[in-house]
């Protein structure tokens, strides 16, 4: 089977940390690429457990949920800049 290169570019650190990661687990980070990427074609999917949402993620959830449910009760803006410009207003005051 011919070969293909893959580069990754990503933070020095964690760079350094993914290597002595995979070193522990006795495989070179090539390796452990070639590991993700034949279990995600596999799995058909990435191969990460689903993570629960934080309590401000779910908080911003609900929120948003709540203004999808009942829009009358909240501000709408014409246009972006209408919602920054109040944003950045009200940052000038904190």
């Amino acid at each position: 089977m011919a070969q293909a290169t893959f580069n990754v570019r990503m933070d020095e650190s964690l760079k350094r940390q993914f290597d002595a990661l995979c070193e522990d687990f006795g495989v070179s980070a090539a390796t452990a690429f070639t590991m993700f990427a034949r279990a995600a074609v596999r799995e058909q999917k990435l191969p990460f457990p689903e993570t629960i949402p934080n309590a401000e993620t779910v908080a911003a959830l609900e929120e948003g949920e709540e203004m999808l449910r009942n829009p009358a009760k909240y501000k709408r803006y014409a246009t972006f800049r209408e919602a920054l410009d109040e944003i950045l207003e009200a940052a000038l005051f904190l």
